[in-house]
């Protein structure tokens, strides 16, 4: 099976690539990069090394597209993946939506030429802000969860977010260029008569993971913490007890392989949370307490002012991904955050390198 990945040079599309590579299946990989985001050269050689076919494409430009070879499954693992994105004053709102929305389109005009399957890597930050932020919690173990004696949010429980939970606006203008190249994705696929799978991420991490908090909060904080540079919680008393899930990529790839060989099956079945879940969860706080147990200690300054589109607490569910899959996540938190450490400890300037100020 030939396989196209854009965003291939960045985390998460070449862990995938090399994930898929390891499995044995051969698998024909090739993919596309900008470049622009610092570290990506590192994992080019690497590809390159394993014989994957690069190529140099901007996915806003229609035309870089016209060139690449075909295939049978495209992975867009391409985003700008901040949710203060064109709001921060330092990018542009109109580039996030070029990006994440224009660039989504020109994927699937490629694979209504090729009659290519698409996978959508979207997000949890499809999800609506305004329940979250008013969700009433309670604090265990340093750590917000739902406060079950209220009423909470339908779609949600102590499990997580279920798909059925809202995705009125506001959710971000992330999450908005998000939720829309779901929407066309899937009428791309009815229309044109391939494919189309939409897998809703939650937080992913791993080693080599690009050393900003927007890049991912586990291995920024990991990589800051043993480098003592300054820390802060942010938001919600300045405590450090807002709580997100964790995933490791290469868990994406048993469940990438039976969408592959998918049958046609409903559009309401083509999309799915996917994500480490309640039993990765953790808090801000108690990530720290892990850090000092790895590292030693070092002091995190409490901020309590309060950000844009800051949630106390978000997890998704998998259940549905486990009843129509039969998938799971198999590296435990744990074990991703160990990975993040020994990569930290033998990249002592990852930060810098991926990361220039």
């Amino acid at each position: 099976m030939r396989i196209l990945s854009s965003g291939i040079c960045g985390f998460v599309g070449s862990t995938l690539a090399k994930a898929l590579l390891a499995s044995g299946r051969g698998y024909q990989l090739s993919g596309f990069d900008n470049f622009i985001r610092p570290g990506s050269e590192g994992n080019r050689a690497e590809l390159k090394a394993l014989g994957v076919k690069l190529f140099h494409a901007d996915l806003r430009a229609a035309s870089d597209l016209e060139t690449l070879p075909a295939a049978d499954f495209v992975i867009d693992a391409a985003a700008n993946p901040s949710v203060l994105a064109g709001v921060d004053g330092k990018t542009s709102s109109r580039q996030l939506v070029e990006h994440n929305l224009g660039g989504t389109v020109n994927l699937l005009e490629y694979c209504k030429t090729h009659k290519a399957g698409f996978v959508l890597l979207s997000t949890s930050r499809v999800y609506a802000i305004e329940p979250l932020a008013a969700l009433p919690v309670a604090m265990v173990k340093d750590a917000f969860v739902p406060d079950a004696g209220k009423k909470l949010p339908s779609g949600l429980t102590a499990a997580g977010l279920d798909e059925s939970f809202a995705t009125t606006a506001p959710v971000s203008l992330y999450g908005a260029t998000k939720l829309a190249s779901e929407a066309l994705a899937l009428e791309y696929g009815e229309t044109f008569g391939f494919p189309v799978f939409i897998n809703r991420c939650g937080v992913l991490a791993g080693a080599g993971q690009f050393g900003r908090a927007d890049q991912g909060i586990f291995a920024y904080w990991l990589n800051a913490w043993r480098q003592k540079r300054p820390l802060k919680y942010l938001g919600f008393g300045g405590h450090g007890h807002q709580v997100r899930d964790c995933l490791h990529p290469r868990d994406l790839v048993p469940l990438l392989e039976k969408q592959f060989a998918a049958p046609r099956i409903s559009s309401t079945d083509r999309l799915a949370n996917i994500s480490g879940g309640a039993a990765s969860a953790m808090s801000l706080k108690q990530l720290s307490d892990w850090c000092t147990a790895r590292f030693g200690s070092h002091p995190v300054v409490q901020d309590g002012t309060p950000r844009s589109f800051d949630i106390p607490w978000i997890v998704l569910d998998h259940a549905k991904a486990t009843r129509l899959w039969e998938w799971r996540p198999a590296t435990a938190t744990s074990l991703v955050l160990e990975e993040i450490a020994r990569h930290a400890e033998k990249n002592p300037g990852w930060l810098d390198l991926s990361a220039p100020l």
